[in-house]
């Protein structure tokens, strides 16, 4: 008899090989348009199924955004996305780097409160 966790197991997988292609186009879609504001160069995007994270930029200029985002209200995607954008500058977080963001989402504040309420990702 297979145990209730590999079930859930099972299930999350399957869902995130659902969607991880209209995640990865939905975030490519979201950089080209967000990164008009900014200009950042950046290597690879990859979506993934991680289980705390919303997003990760590497020091090689990779970003990684959990396929979640695409179920997110489009302003908070639209936060994520800037976020991880913004690293590629300031790999930090510092009142540079939140100055940053704040060109494009003048109110990430709310944002980060909001993304806070759903607590882990999956």
């Amino acid at each position: 008899m297979e145990t209730r966790k590999r079930i859930i197991l099972r299930r999350r997988k399957k869902e995130y090989l659902e969607n991880r292609r209209a995640a990865l186009i939905f975030v490519k879609r979201r950089i080209e348009e967000l990164n008009l504001a900014y200009g950042f160069a950046f290597k690879r995007v990859g979506v993934r199924n991680q289980s705390t994270r919303w997003g990760s930029c590497s020091r090689r200029g990779n970003l990684s955004f959990n396929y979640h985002i695409l179920f997110l209200d489009s302003h908070l995607a639209d936060y994520l996305v800037v976020h991880e954008l913004c690293h590629l500058q300031e790999f930090n977080h510092s009142k540079r780097f939140w100055g940053l963001v704040a060109e494009t989402i003048p109110d990430f504040k709310e944002a980060r409160k909001a993304l806070r309420k759903f607590g882990s990702v999956s």
